[in-house]
């Protein structure tokens, strides 16, 4: 190839993210460079089964004061200390659109995925993951029903480098009055491709992904797992669903199944990259509810957002550039599918152990 010609895999360039409308730059060619940078020794954490102080175990007593049950699959309860109250009055200031601010509402829940205090979702055995599913779907199900309630965003932060507060894996659903702005980028971008198309933007975008296979890195008969063409994180990744559907109330059945399965195979490369337990912020993304609109543009997908670079411990941090004017990236999102596509779907823990 000639040194004129431009290459994708060789030269800077920005992507365009197709689902919010922003830019990414990405540097491949800066992957080359030495690493003079901190390296740290892995730490490997054993955890128990139980912890006697641990919140979130069963039968242990909350910061609130309230007994969990002795739960034996997972479960949900309010949060309690919830970054949204239902009870919040209305109310609000605006002083000449320049100091401006106005009530919020909401429901917080936590979802406990397990009993069990050292079981990370790869980790788990592939029906107890589906009964995680069928309890987002539950919950779903009753904050939809709530009038006042406009988004429900489920998601998870797994890993204390990600914030999660209590190592009991667990999870978080935050319904809101107000529909959240990344959702607001996903919707505009979404409907103005559904109206000039009459398609959604992610059927059309899957099926190139299909067709080029650059990027998968998992799929199964009802999902498929891929590095966003425009990803920003090292290893993102997006779980899409093949079927047009606009929320997780949609799924059959199978596709219930289908999600428990992809989710596992998806979370075990993760965690067997860089043989650790693999931290990353991830949530679904859906269509906004009570708002009179039936949302055809909207289809469901989920997020991974992991800030891993070059190992168990060297860290992709938004710094400089990247929070002054552009997000930036140096490994390339087909590098990256390629690294996570070829990893066993074994659990690194589980390698050689006799079934």
């Amino acid at each position: 190839m000639s040194e004129n010609t431009f290459d994708l895999t060789a030269h800077p360039h920005t992507r365009l993210n197709i689902l919010t409308g922003e830019w990414v730059l990405v540097s491949p060619h800066r992957s080359k460079r030495p690493w003079q940078g901190k390296v740290e020794s892995p730490s490997l954490v054993q955890r128990p089964a139980y912890v006697e102080d641990c919140y979130l175990c069963p039968g242990n007593t909350r910061a609130d004061g309230t007994k969990n049950p002795a739960y034996t699959g997972p479960i949900a309860f309010t949060n309690d200390f919830s970054a949204l109250l239902a009870d919040t009055p209305q109310g609000g200031e605006n002083e000449d659109g320049l100091l401006v601010a106005r009530s919020q509402k909401g429901i917080c829940r936590v979802i406990c995925f397990s009993p069990r205090h050292d079981l990370t979702l790869p980790e788990m055995e592939l029906p107890d993951i589906r009964k995680v599913v069928d309890l987002w779907h539950t919950e779903l199900e009753s904050l939809a029903a709530v009038p006042f309630i406009k988004y429900i965003q489920i998601f998870e932060n797994k890993g204390e480098i990600m914030g999660c507060s209590n190592p009991h894996p667990h999870g978080q659903i935050w319904a809101s009055e107000d529909v959240p702005m990344e959702i607001e980028k996903e919707t505009r971008q979404q409907r103005n491709y559904y109206q000039q198309h009459g398609r959604s933007l992610l059927s059309a975008y899957l099926e190139k992904e299909l067709k080029q296979e650059e990027r998968i890195i998992a799929q199964n008969e009802h999902f498929v797992a891929v590095v966003p063409f425009w990803a920003v994180w090292p290893y993102e990744a997006m779980i899409i669903s093949r079927r047009h559907v606009q929320h997780l109330l949609q799924f059959t059945p199978a596709e219930r199944d289908g999600l428990a399965a992809i989710l596992k195979e998806l979370t075990t490369k993760y965690d067997n990259l860089f043989e650790t337990s693999f931290p990353y912020s991830a949530g679904m993304h859906q269509m906004p509810f009570n708002d009179g609109d039936s949302h055809p543009e909207w289809h469901w997908h989920m997020h991974f957002y992991p800030p891993l670079l070059r190992s168990a411990t060297v860290k992709k941090f938004m710094v400089g550039y990247e929070m002054l004017a552009h997000p930036q990236r140096d490994i390339t999102p087909e590098y990256a599918a390629a690294r996570l596509r070829e990893l066993p779907v074994v659990h690194y823990k589980k390698a050689g152990v006799p079934a």
